[in-house]
């Protein structure tokens, strides 16, 4: 599990311009994990060793001027309950304003650790203009440009130094998240699971508030359940639910082994179900995909086979998962769905001896060898697993450079047809090998 970071201040300093430079995309909507919610930017960053998720949250829209600071205020907020660190950033060179002053006050209050950066410090006379953002009370200052980098590896130093990160999973124990758009039956399917009505449920979309961890030992199996669930107090009624949504779906992704996304048998999958189903991959995490209501769909308008075929075509290149048609409120396969998490859990886990790798890989990667590059062939040579809690691979070849995805994924199918990686993202790294 990561820490979170969040990026906040008001619109125009730059804090997109920062997430980008700190996950190294040149375009946060393209090369991040943009649109779980409607303008959220979520992207993984690595410094020093440490991996920590950024979230922006720029990217409110506002009908009347006059809410714009209570929105951001809002905002703020949101990211003192759910990021472990704070990144508030400032114009040095528009200077301070009130509304920064009034973000500095709530973030005084808070216990987080924040960091105080004044952006577009693009030139050492606008260095000295930093001095009046000390009247914040937060701290040293950084300055960067954020825009040239100037300044952001010593801000990354600092971040890194403030992150640890640990396992907290036991091995022993799953842990499976719920995730899935607001209203899709996630707090249904948890207290179906668990038996315990831990969860408010109501038809309103987007009434969770609280991650839950339910420890469920029955069905032959014990392990922990994590929703993205709980109440929502009456005078959070006009919350910004897209952003709170996402914070509570990484935080709850990052806390699992596996993930149960439900997605709505009526509605289909569409694009934000793809992002969040993309925002678990990237985290590295099982996953099952479980079609709910389906006891709503009539025999005549659809059929499993079809649907589990077009959601497929739609998560390409990684389809290799189960898919569940499910009723959460009939109890209809909830817990196939259940044992599908399970068995994913368990492949995630699994170690392959080196040996077998390459008594059963290499044989077909020499007869279909990656294409020659400059009439220079291509061999690999070696193969092994390494170390982590999903499921790495190295590729030791003699031109690790010229081999491209397309090869990578040919060999990425032809390990998930050998070992059975159902449900299970798998990294594979090509290395030097003379």
């Amino acid at each position: 599990m990561s820490s979170i970071v969040a990026i906040v201040g008001r619109p125009n300093v730059g804090k997109s311009t920062l997430f980008n430079r700190l996950t190294g995309s040149r375009d946060a909507i393209v090369d991040a994990q943009a649109g779980v919610t409607r303008d959220r930017h979520y992207g993984k960053s690595e410094w020093n060793g440490k991996t920590f998720s950024v979230i922006d949250t720029g990217g409110f829209i506002y009908d009347k001027e006059d809410i714009y600071a209570a929105e951001i205020r809002k905002q703020v907020q949101f990211a003192i309950e759910e990021a472990d660190i704070i990144v508030f950033m400032v114009d040095i060179k528009t200077g301070l304003t009130d509304l920064d002053d009034e973000v500095a006050a709530i973030l005084r209050k808070s216990k987080k650790k924040i960091f105080l950066v004044a952006n577009k410090a693009d030139t050492y006379d606008t260095y000295a203009m930093s001095a009046e953002f000390y009247k914040l009370g937060l701290g040293n200052v950084f300055c960067i440009a954020a825009a040239s980098g100037s300044g952001t590896g010593e801000l990354l130093d600092a971040l890194a130094s403030e992150i640890v990160n640990e396992e907290t999973v036991p091995d022993d124990i799953p842990r499976i998240a719920i995730i899935g758009q607001p209203n899709v039956g996630k707090s249904s399917l948890l207290n179906a699971l668990s038996g315990i009505d831990r969860s408010i449920v109501t038809p309103r979309a987007g009434t969770t508030r609280d991650s839950i961890f339910v420890r469920v030992s029955q069905f032959g199996f014990d392990f922990l359940l994590v929703d993205t669930a709980g109440l929502r107090k009456k005078t959070k009624v006009r919350e910004d639910i897209e952003f709170y949504s996402v914070m509570r779906t990484v935080r709850a992704i990052e806390h699992s082994d596996v993930c149960l996304l439900l997605i709505d048998a009526v509605q289909g999958m569409n694009v934000q179900d793809i992002n969040i189903f993309r925002l678990a991959e990237r985290n590295h995490k099982g996953i099952v995909l479980m079609v709910n209501k389906w006891d709503l769909i009539s025999s005549n308008e659809k059929n499993t086979k079809e649907v589990e075929t077009d959601i497929k075509e739609k998560l390409k290149p990684f389809s290799d998962i189960p898919v569940i048609f499910i009723s959460v409120t009939e109890k209809q396969r909830i817990h196939k769905g259940l044992q599908a998490a399970i068995e994913v859990y368990q492949k995630r886990k699994q170690k392959l001896p080196t040996s077998r790798l390459n008594k059963e890989l290499l044989p077909l990667l020499q007869s279909y060898p990656p294409p020659s590059v400059k009439g220079k062939s291509i061999s690999i040579k070696y193969v092994t697993q390494l170390q982590a809690r999903h499921p790495r691979f190295a590729f030791f070849a003699n031109l690790p450079q010229y081999i491209h995805e397309n090869y990578r994924r040919y060999v990425e199918n032809r390990m998930r047809e050998l070992f059975d990686f159902k449900g299970v993202p798998i990294s594979i790294h090509f290395r030097k090998k003379d």
